[in-house]
């Protein structure tokens, strides 16, 4: 099930921004602050309304997707980690069945596993430290089971360990036939992690392929504006300055 943005234009956040994502495989979606990546996320997960441009799934536009399909299609996490209400962790992640009317115990069960989080089940969500509800949040969104996990700066909160653990986890759903799209700041973990590097710079595309091409010392320079380069074997690529 492809999902496709065609001309997409937002004023003063994203120009004539046009892709095809595929299922099986993991994209990051990088660029400078103010690029326009979480605009651009948001209006994937059809949170947003872009001024022109049309946003489909499989041919079929998002927005005439009955809200109950899109919300079990598409699972988004965005980039504020806030929690309306003091409920036990447990179900805080259960919310994540609502599309499908069920508080099944092995989605959920799993989502807590995955995320390293079972221990935190019965205590309430707002006496959680910031990694600790990322992981929450998240694990919400991976117990709905979507088809495609859309997720903003998902690493941010996180310790090195657990980042690599999630990043393990979203290439097992990758793997399993879901399609992952995560804004990413390091470009490290994007080249060693994702099958594929969209670059935004000034709410257009300015690179968009595997990440050897997409994030190679050319394209950093010229986007970012700074000297680097890469250092290491792939799958174990490191940026370092100069």
């Amino acid at each position: 099930m492809r999902l496709t943005a065609q001309e997409l234009s937002i004023a003063e956040r994203l120009s004539g921004v046009s892709l095809t994502l595929e299922p099986g495989s993991i994209t990051a979606i990088c660029g400078p602050n103010g690029a326009g990546k979480s605009s651009l996320l948001e209006a994937l997960a059809g949170l947003l309304h872009p001024d022109s441009g049309e946003v489909a799934m499989e041919g079929s536009a998002l927005d005439a997707m009955p809200p109950r399909d899109r919300a079990m299609t598409i699972g988004y996490l965005p980039q504020a980690h806030e929690i309306a209400w003091d409920v036990p962790v447990r179900s805080l992640v259960e919310l994540g069945r609502m599309p499908h009317g069920d508080r099944r115990a092995e989605p959920v069960d799993a989502a807590l596993e995955a995320l390293d989080i079972e221990h935190l089940a019965g205590r309430r969500a707002q006496s959680l430290s910031g990694g600790e509800t990322a992981r929450v949040l998240l694990a919400r969104v991976l117990a709905g089971e979507p088809r495609w996990i859309l997720a903003d700066e998902p690493l941010a909160a996180l310790d090195i360990g657990h980042q690599l653990a999630l990043l393990h986890h979203l290439r097992r759903a990758a793997e399993s036939g879901a399609g992952v799209v995560l804004v990413l700041h390091d470009l490290a973990h994007a080249m060693n992690h994702a099958d594929r590097a969209i670059v935004l710079d000034d709410g257009r595309i300015a690179a968009d392929g595997a990440c050897e091409d997409a994030l190679d010392r050319q394209v950093i320079e010229r986007v970012w504006k700074v000297p680097v380069r890469w250092i290491g074997e792939a799958g174990h690529r490191a940026l370092v300055s100069g």
